[in-house]
């Protein structure tokens, strides 16, 4: 396949998520407590930060992480970057200070900041973002500080291949390709697999750092 091709197919799948949340961010926080799990008990486990540490957080969406990061980390300086408008329209109203940022574009179009990051957060965000993982990894090792941690809560795979189909259609990558690039290109430093409805689906929750 040519970069040409590869790009023009990449730019129609953040077309198709912009489209896609241009409905769901009306009912995201209503429904989306009901399978995305895991990411409060992230945000726990991330081990303490220098202080005022630099976070990012990539695929922000409505802002939920961002203000359990605060919380966590009140000295913070937090960017949340999103592909769609109406997310971070609702995150705005959410969230207005001077310490956090909001930016909108997609997280491998250009440098958000000329410091490294103390934590890099994706909160089921990577799997939506299948078609360029390659590019997205590589990203994170530049964006990274040397000490920083790469914590990730995200869909694994599922048994079921009527499950993982519909879970294609909705622009979210369930073929269990995510965990063993994460795997081979940072060091490990938590991790833990979970079952979801009696296994109709797995999650994964990764804190790693740089090799």
């Amino acid at each position: 396949m040519s970069n040409k091709t590869t790009l023009s197919t990449a730019e129609k799948h953040r077309h198709d998520i912009i489209q896609y949340y241009r409905l769901h961010s009306h009912i995201y926080d209503a429904t989306r407590w009901s399978f995305l799990f895991g990411r409060t008990a992230l945000v726990k486990h991330i081990p303490s930060l220098p202080a005022n540490p630099q976070i990012l957080e990539v695929g922000c969406g409505t802002g939920k992480n961002i203000i359990q990061l605060k919380q966590r980390f009140p000295d913070a300086q937090i960017t949340g970057v999103d592909l769609s408008p109406h997310m971070l329209k609702k995150a705005r109203k959410k969230i207005a200070d001077s310490s956090t940022t909001f930016k909108k574009r997609h997280y491998s179009s250009d440098n958000l900041n000329k410091k490294n990051y103390d934590l890099i957060l994706f909160s089921y965000s990577l799997t939506m973002m299948g078609i360029e993982y390659s590019k997205i990894i590589t990203r994170i090792k530049n964006d990274l500080s040397p000490n920083g941690y790469l914590a990730i809560v995200d869909f694994h795979t599922s048994p079921l291949s009527w499950f993982k189909n519909w879970m294609e259609i909705n622009h979210v990558d369930f073929s269990g390709n995510l965990y063993p690039r994460l795997e081979n290109n940072f060091k490990s430093k938590q991790i833990s697999f979970h079952r979801a409805y009696l296994g109709l689906w797995n999650y994964f929750q990764f804190i790693a750092t740089k090799k």
